[in-house]
């Protein structure tokens, strides 16, 4: 085993990591490219070299190497890796042999995931005590590989001086998502006392859009849905969704719903407006800002909020809106916001919209208005697939629809939560590849029965996000 030793404390979990596998038995080979070693960081060095552990000074010396371990730097780089350290770490991602990582891979921006000239491609990466950033933003993941969250016994008093001083970042867990799913029904109750989701989606063109939509709601367990169409495709949702009332809207000449026909919006305790509404379509968008409900916007509903500039009028709704957008669709409701940071740009865009903000990613992050930042930890590529934000706009509606007392932020991340579990369930039975958006509404349901039957088991109850010390 070859293991990379930077000079700070990583270096020093590096070094225990060499003396732990010499005293198992294995072959150890260490390379420093730093001569000048933190205090701590110089004893364990010391110790090494007193049980015998092979030195060399560079990755090239030590080709018979199996395996690496990437003890180089962690958390708090903030300058590039040049000469030595990138030649070494050059030199390292060349072999084509396994490499973990300890706590973040180094060469990466803790915070923002950033290539600081160059980094180390890791297999692995073993986060110790809380998340970093780093693993929540685009750039990171290719060096990455699998990522483990390791406690190493910092006390919970340490956590909590770390945390009072940056933004509340909390990952959804399973037992977080299960207190806002609607599982908590009273025992005498009817279908309008839980929920009734307006759908406001499709076209001729996109006519599929508006059954992916309703299918993700239908899973949510709503008990009234309306669904507003063109008038053309009401068929098409009186065949698969008979459980749902369906109402026909005047249509333009390229087959987009021109305006509602029903403009009462107070029977629905939620509305979703956009899935595959084209931007040939009436303004959707503004019919609906009155309501005093819940309002989740999707796809061509963005893009009318972008075109028309709608943000402002958004903010001074008395219900909450939530705006789903992928990057593209960020960009252009909040021109120049993102710049590589996903987690910064999305808590500002929800504070300068008084919006929720869900930007879809391989890491998922939901803002609220407050400054509150979820995460979704576990995802699939599985999910890069047309339809697959159809579905998931259905099934926040629905689920926004019904009674709860938790907050909305969470609500929200448990419903994204819930339709990334249900990419992972679908993919294990159907590969990556197979994920289209129907078999992925039809996994919703299979997935929360499987979650259910494991009692929602809790995971470590650290997940808020930190940062560690500078230089560390």
């Amino acid at each position: 085993v070859g293991i990379l030793v930077g000079p700070g404390h990583n270096g020093g979990d590096g070094l225990v990591v060499a003396r732990e596998l010499q005293l198992q038995g294995y072959q150890v080979k260490l390379v420093m490219p730093l001569s000048r070693l933190k205090p701590l960081t110089q004893s364990h060095a010391n110790y090494a070299k007193a049980v015998g552990i092979v030195w060399g000074e560079s990755v090239a010396d030590f080709g018979d190497c199996d395996f690496w371990v990437d003890g180089l730097f962690g958390t708090g780089l903030t300058r590039p890796l040049t000469r030595t350290i990138a030649h070494q770490v050059n030199e390292l991602n060349q072999l084509s042999l396994p490499v973990v990582s300890i706590d973040l891979p180094s060469g990466l921006h803790t915070d923002t995931g950033q290539v600081l000239g160059t980094a180390v491609q890791a297999q692995h990466s073993f986060c110790l005590g809380l998340w970093k950033r780093a693993y929540f933003q685009d750039e990171a993941l290719a060096y990455c590989g699998q990522t483990t969250l390791l406690d190493i016994g910092i006390p919970d008093p340490a956590y909590a001086a770390v945390l009072a001083q940056v933004d509340a970042v909390q990952i959804i867990t399973p037992p977080l998502a299960q207190q806002a799913l609607p599982f908590n029904r009273p025992p005498v109750t009817h279908k309008y006392q839980q929920g009734h989701v307006l759908l406001v989606c499709g076209s001729q063109q996109y006519a599929g859009a508006a059954l992916l939509t309703a299918l993700g709601a239908r899973a949510s367990g709503v008990g009234m849905m309306t669904i507003a169409v063109p008038d053309s495709i009401k068929p098409l949702l009186h065949a698969q969704c008979p459980d749902a009332l369906v109402i026909g809207c005047p249509e333009t000449d390229t087959g987009a719903i021109a305006a509602l026909a029903n403009p009462d919006l107070s029977p629905y305790t939620a509305i979703a407006v956009g899935p595959g509404c084209t931007l040939q379509s009436g303004l959707l968008v503004e019919a609906v800002l009155p309501a005093r409900c819940p309002l989740i916007i999707d796809a061509d509903g963005l893009n009318q909020v972008a075109q028309r500039a709608l943000l402002p009028r958004l903010a001074l709704r008395a219900a909450p809106t939530i705006l789903t957008p992928h990057l593209g669709e960020f960009n252009r409701l909040f021109p120049g916001l993102y710049e590589g940071d996903r987690l910064q740009a999305v808590h500002r865009a929800a504070q300068s919209s008084q919006t929720i903000v869900l930007l879809k990613g391989a890491k998922t992050a939901i803002a609220t208005p407050v400054g509150q930042i979820w995460l979704i930890q576990e995802s699939t590529q599985a999910l890069a697939r047309g339809g697959s934000g159809d579905v998931l706009t259905g099934l926040m509606g629905g689920l926004l629809a019904q009674p709860s007392q938790q907050p909305w932020g969470q609500r929200v991340a448990a419903g994204a939560w819930w339709h990334a579990q249900a990419g992972i369930f679908a993919a294990g039975d159907r590969t990556i590849l197979g994920v289209d958006a129907f078999h992925l509404s039809q996994s919703l349901m299979p997935t929360l029965s499987h979650w259910v039957k494991r009692g929602f088991t809790p995971h470590s109850s650290k997940s808020p996000l930190a940062i560690g010390e500078d230089g560390e």
